[in-house]
């Protein structure tokens, strides 16, 4: 991947790490993945959080790409957004791939200097 497009990846992706950066909308995403859509109440069945609150964090997933809304009544159905994700996990690839290239040039650094 050329160093612009690599850049023009991280650039579209951060907004979906800053989401997931709070530990209640991770909760959210992790729930939704497992148990596939839910409404407001569903999501906030057996939890501490208000559905307000429950709402907020949605919106900001939202904002992110991660997960999106529908009206089913009079319910907001919410759902993961998977091409998201996706983006954000071949983000973690390039980082991971470059992480192992530097190591190895580090790795090979230091075989010379032996």
């Amino acid at each position: 991947m050329r160093a612009s497009s690599a850049a023009r990846t991280l650039h579209e992706t951060a907004p979906v790490f800053a989401a997931l950066g709070d530990e209640t909308r991770l909760r959210l995403v992790v729930r939704l993945c497992d148990e596939g859509p839910q409404s407001i109440a569903k999501l906030t069945e057996g939890s501490e959080v208000t559905r307000q609150a429950v709402t907020k964090h949605l919106r900001v997933l939202e904002d992110a790409g991660v997960v999106r809304g529908s009206r089913e009544g009079r319910e907001s159905v919410w759902e993961i957004e998977p091409r998201r994700l996706e983006a954000a996990r071949r983000s973690l690839d390039l980082i991971s791939a470059r992480w192992d290239s530097a190591i190895e040039r580090l790795r090979a650094m230091v075989e010379r200097e032996e």
